[in-house]
């Protein structure tokens, strides 16, 4: 941080990102001119085989081009290695060293096409040992120049090319900011922002039908990151920096606090009747939204029966046709006897593009006062399956059939949350109705929503899972924090990721990290950190607080939204890092949707989210041994698909 900036254009690689790769490559480098010298000791004075003389030249030359390539990257790690995230002063080469590296492709280029005209005009009669040799050698060159390319690519940034900014351009906040010509090099900035999200989204989405609904929502999605984007000069190795010292960050924190009492959760235990049933509940309607992901569950929890289980089930699965139709199925479950609607969470690209759908969108309700809105992608999956269940008499069909039963909504994630939704539009219709909502997203309702779903929604959240916290206000609150703790740490940034990366895999104590900016004054850390090459100029709420974990301005750019109804946390007893062979205790409390208003940075923070941990630990809760993902003759005549 800030992007490299060489060849005229800023890239997706920071000067301080070429540690790990100089130093891989010269690993190879230098093994690679070991074995040309020792090829070339061996050969010196007898060169005896046709084209002897292109022979010589091409590993003289080869240990040449190798030296002047090793003595390069032996420069370009240490310079890289040098000063911290922020203060890249002590690399100020690193542009020059980039191009005298470059220039070092053409020899290398000349040499490799060298050794392919021996090897295919002048090797006969030679010993086989040394055109083996030769031949990997030009192998080897050619591979290392296809690798770099695909490397120039995967760092190329489509809003790196610097533009020219406007004239008399003053510190960002003053008035003179909002000239006609500031005004028109923001938008043009934005613009092309958008286009290029877009076309990313296209791209990655390209067996998706390029429909209108379908470019609707890749505009509404390049808006989001682009706004989310625009206003920082970080780089992907930035960010994971920052998550590594946020991570230890929040460890410290946690073990600074007072230990408390832990309560063995078992069914016997005095944990209270209300908590007790709740779980009881939870644990039997999870096993219905684990059964709406189909094969694709069942064959991850049992990867080594499950194929030749299924055989050729897998191949009937069909997807719906438009974003925002989320499959879902209804069933009569007689042991509970309520008809139970359970919706699917994310498979599939669509899937992806309603999560993403991450603006508010108004969900009036009769009899609720205040602002009632709702994540837009999850309220048009609602509506959908809304419509099917009333319209098409899906509900009244499974009604006719029992009608003294209760209706029943639950799904896990995206299926989480358009349960949810589609609760508090069925609320007034079904009065005694119950959802039970398993890892739902954090960014879901707003907040006179989510207290009226209290009556009648339940959210399960295990552990640290990313999900229930993901929302525009926490996102932005995470970035604000990866940029106050990266411009704080003195340490260079392949000192924290080698840190980072032993603490992840091998715990131990958190880092202090000492500072460099401890005197800092506080007015100076409200200001932004951008460089100098960065095509966005103005001023992010983001920013304004970096001295300040409470400021209200962070928040105030996007509307909040919280976890819907009552929230039942589920968190392992003990210490948070344990042997493989220990087996996992879980307790579960009552919480708020306050306690998910930040990330917390895990390794655990993906693997809490998946169906098959939070069915395991509602079954580790509420019986002696987890539920099964495997079906059986006892369950299903308990239940009646429609």
């Amino acid at each position: 941080m800030p992007g490299l900036v060489v060849f005229g254009r800023r890239w997706g690689i920071a000067s301080d990102d070429l540690v790990f790769p100089g130093c891989f490559e010269l690993f190879v480098r230098v093994l690679w001119w070991i074995g040309t010298m020792i090829l070339y000791t061996y050969h010196r004075g007898h060169f005896d085989c046709n084209g002897r003389g292109v022979l010589h030249s091409y590993l003289v030359g080869l240990l040449v081009v190798l030296a002047l390539i090793i003595l390069s990257l032996l420069a370009i790690v240490y310079v890289s290695a040098r000063g911290t995230i922020t203060n890249s002063g002590p690399r100020r080469s690193i542009p020059a060293l980039v191009y005298l590296r470059a220039l070092l492709y053409l020899p290398e280029l000349v040499w490799a096409c060298l050794g392919a005209v021996w090897v295919s005009d002048d090797s006969q009669g030679c010993d086989p040992a040394t055109v083996g040799a030769v031949i990997a050698a030009v192998v080897a060159s050619w591979i290392i120049l296809l690798f770099t390319g695909v490397g120039v690519v995967f760092v190329f940034d489509p809003l790196g090319n610097p533009r020219p900014q406007p004239a008399a351009m003053e510190p960002l906040g003053v008035p003179d900011m909002q000239s006609n010509e500031g005004a028109q090099f923001l938008f043009t900035a934005r613009s092309l922002a958008v286009k290029v999200w877009e076309s990313r989204l296209r791209l990655l989405c390209c067996c998706l039908p390029q429909d209108e609904s379908h470019r609707a929502a890749f505009s509404s999605i390049a808006q989001l990151f682009t706004r989310f984007f625009s206003d920082t000069d970080l780089v992907p190795s930035d960010i994971a920096a920052g998550l590594a010292l946020l991570h230890q960050e929040q460890d410290k924190m946690e073990q600074s606090r007072d230990p408390e009492v832990i309560i063995d959760h078992s069914p016997s235990s005095p944990i209270g009747e209300d908590l007790e049933t709740e779980l009881e509940k939870a644990a039997h309607c999870m096993q219905f939204a684990a059964a709406a992901y189909g094969w694709p569950l069942y064959i991850y929890s049992n990867l080594l029966t499950a194929p030749c289980k299924l055989s050729g089930d897998c191949c009937h699965c069909q997807e719906c046709s438009f974003i925002y139709e989320i499959p879902f199925f209804v069933a009569l479950d007689h042991k509970r006897e309520a008809v139970l609607v359970a919706v699917r969470g994310t498979l599939s690209l669509k899937d992806v593009l309603t999560d993403l759908s991450a603006e508010c969108e108004n969900l009036p309700v009769e009899g609720v006062s205040g602002a009632c809105y709702a994540h837009k992608g999850i309220c048009q999956a609602a509506n959908y399956i809304y419509k099917k269940l009333i319209n098409d008499g899906i509900l009244n069909q499974a009604f006719n059939i029992a009608p003294e039963y209760k209706l029943v909504i639950t799904g896990h994630s995206l299926g989480a949350g358009t349960a949810s939704v589609l609760a508090v539009l069925l609320r007034s219709s079904f009065p005694t109705l119950q959802c039970y909502s398993f890892s739902p997203p954090g960014g879901l309702l707003s907040k006179a929503l989510a207290d009226y779903s209290k009556d009648f929604v339940v959210s399960v959240v295990l552990g640290k899972d990313l999900v229930p916290r993901l929302s525009m206000p926490n996102m932005e609150d995470l970035k604000r924090k990866i940029l106050k703790i990266v411009s704080n740490c003195s340490k260079s940034k392949y000192r924290i990721l080698l840190q980072g990366c032993w603490y992840e895999l091998f715990g131990g104590d958190p880092d202090d990290f000492p500072t460099e900016m401890d005197d800092r004054r506080e007015e100076e850390l409200s200001q932004p950190l951008l460089g100098e090459e960065s095509l966005m100029i103005r001023h992010s709420s983001s920013y304004q607080s970096l001295a300040s974990d409470d400021s209200p301005a962070h928040t105030a750019a996007h509307l909040p939204l919280f976890l819907p109804g009552r929230i039942l946390h589920i968190t392992e007893d003990g210490p948070s890092r344990r042997s493989v062979y220990c087996s996992v205790r879980y307790r579960a409390d009552w919480s708020n949707e306050m306690a998910f208003r930040s990330i917390l940075i895990s390794p655990r923070m993906l693997a809490d989210h998946m169906p098959d941990a939070v069915l395991g630990a509602l079954g580790s809760l509420t019986t002696d041994r987890p539920f099964s993902l495997c079906p059986s003759s006892s369950n299903n005549s308990q239940h009646h698909t429609i």
